[in-house]
């Protein structure tokens, strides 16, 4: 492995790359590859002259993700989490412009209703409140196959403890 450090941006027109090699900046711009962004990546190396083997630090953005995302284009996705929060994301915080205006615009959460599912557990900072249900996660599996989903996101509150 060698000491070159990088970070390669995949967004949806162009891949850029700019790396440090010796104290030397390089950087490159190549046309993305939308249908395997891998191979845009490894042409950015490519036209900067850089082997994959003398790469010890690689940082990957995706501004086509976040176009995605902005754009609400992305894969049909469900999301599972802990029941009782299913409707967390439409529910939001209490930060909006006008706190007490019921009649203001709210943007449609980036899962819908339909495609938010709950699985029984409970995590709390000490540890596990409740065991997860093993007959609750057959139930969430069984229906996250007839909505047909691209992607499905799992999200269970304080899993990270």
């Amino acid at each position: 492995m060698g000491d070159i450090r990088l970070g390669v941006d995949v967004g949806g027109t162009f891949t850029d790359l700019v790396a440090l090699v010796g104290g030397e900046v390089k950087t490159a711009k190549v046309p993305s590859t939308p249908k395997d962004q891998s191979e845009g990546v490894m042409d950015s190396l490519k036209a900067a002259g850089i082997e994959a083997t003398e790469v010890a630090a690689f940082a990957h953005g995706m501004t086509v993700a976040t176009n995605a995302l902005l754009e609400r284009s992305g894969a049909r996705t469900a999301l599972i989490t802990t029941e009782g929060f299913r409707d967390i994301l439409e529910i939001g915080r209490q930060n909006r412009p006008a706190l007490y205006d019921l009649t203001q615009d709210r943007p449609a959460p980036l899962v819908p209703r339909d495609l938010r599912f709950t699985v029984k557990e409970r995590m709390g900072r000490d540890g596990v409140i409740e065991p997860l249900d093993s007959s609750s996660v057959s139930e969430a599996v069984e229906a996250l196959r007839e909505a047909n989903v691209d992607a499905v996101a799992v999200c269970l509150l304080f899993a990270f403890l």
